[in-house]
């Protein structure tokens, strides 16, 4: 297979004339962000919003040009307008919108969004036991890496390689202990960063919901970015989320950070399915005592203050923490083991708030 270079690429795109100045896409500075791995080929295109809807056919023209290039396996093309907003004049601020209707994902029959609101309280962790727990729940389970600035699935699922196309339009999702994956990390080098801004980041995401060959999934489980900035709001503004999951630690600041990602859940009506206590106690794996060390309960006393629902309690173990780091999450390799059923006991009420949402607006899906 022929190596793709930049400059290849640049020169296919330099055929592609906009319309409105007659010159070519690359000599107008519209080709940004280009990220090219093993042939699979990203970059963005900078517009102006009110273009969007004609630029939509460039994009396709674009990623058409790049896609029948010799050596390249897979094109994913976003249109930003990082540009035109830089530009753009501050303005008043408007009264909020109605919500525009959500698209639904083609065979996905529920998507929850796994959050925090802010890093390291092991929300990736806790995103891979639940899809596993999910799916031994008899359930069809893909679970989507949203963390595009640090995609973390790949490493701890033990997955290599990268997703293929037979289209040119939509990419077939990798697969590990049996479930459907996708993730920004399949297409760009572990340790490379994601110079990317907003707009980028918001096109990039729709595209990895929308465009990916999913097949038949009964849940579709996004592991979040955390926080609550350009990212999540897409998620929860753009994709027809069923609800929402929130982890924190018993910390005060991250319950703090935890209510703020709540609120925007409720914000954009999105349902909170419940709070899950993370690294809420300690087990000596030597004596099996146990120890508060970042304090306890305070998950719970918060779902309680604000309404919700508190889910449960998973420890800080070290043998969580190693085989997640091993690419071999415990729930998949020790099913049987106490805290495989501990995520398995989540994953039950999850899928129990699942069916309850579904039944609220539509069919609910049925294992048999």
């Amino acid at each position: 297979m022929a190596t793709v270079t930049e400059q290849a690429i640049l020169n296919h795109l330099g055929r592609i004339i906009e319309k409105k100045s007659g010159k070519d896409i690359v000599s107008l500075g519209m080709v940004t962000g280009l990220v090219i791995k093993e042939g699979n080929v990203a970059f963005a295109l900078e517009i102006d919003p009110k273009d969007a809807g004609e630029m939509e056919i460039l994009r396709k023209e674009a990623e058409q040009a790049v896609y029948g290039m010799d050596g390249v396996t897979s094109v994913s093309v976003v249109l930003t307008a990082e540009k035109a907003a830089a530009q753009a004049q501050p303005q008043q601020p408007q009264a909020p919108q109605q919500p525009q209707q959500k698209p639904e994902v083609p065979g996905v029959a529920a998507i929850i969004a796994v959050a925090s609101g802010k890093g390291g309280v092991g929300k990736s962790t806790c995103s891979v036991n639940l899809a596993l727990g999910l799916q031994a729940q008899g359930l069809n389970v893909g679970i989507l890496d949203a963390d595009i600035y640090g995609p973390s699935l790949p490493r701890m699922l033990g997955l290599t390689g990268k997703p293929k196309t037979t289209d040119g339009k939509k990419l077939e999702p990798m697969e590990k202990w049996g479930l459907k994956v996708m993730s920004m990390g399949f297409l760009v080098e572990e340790d490379t960063p994601m110079i990317w801004r907003g707009p980028m980041v918001m096109s990039a995401l729709q595209q990895m919901i929308f465009d990916v060959n999913w097949g038949e999934l009964d849940v579709l489980v996004v592991d979040m970015p955390p926080g609550t900035g350009d990212a999540q709001l897409t998620m929860a503004q753009r994709v027809p989320l069923t609800g929402a999951v929130i982890v924190s630690t018993p910390q005060d600041i991250a319950l703090l950070d935890a209510r703020k990602g709540l609120n925007m859940f409720r914000k954009v009506e999105v349902p909170v399915l419940g709070v899950i206590e993370n690294m809420s106690y300690f087990l000596c794996p030597s004596c099996g005592d146990r120890s508060d060390i970042f304090g306890h309960g305070g998950a719970k006393q918060t779902a309680e203050q604000l309404g919700v629902d508190f889910l449960g309690e998973v420890p800080l173990h070290m043998q969580i923490r190693e085989t997640s780091d091993a690419g071999t999450p415990i729930t998949a390799i020790e099913p049987d083991s106490d805290h495989a059923k501990i995520y398995k006991a989540l994953a039950a009420k999850v899928q129990d708030k699942i069916e309850a949402e579904l039944a609220n607006s539509g069919p609910a899906f049925v294992v048999e």
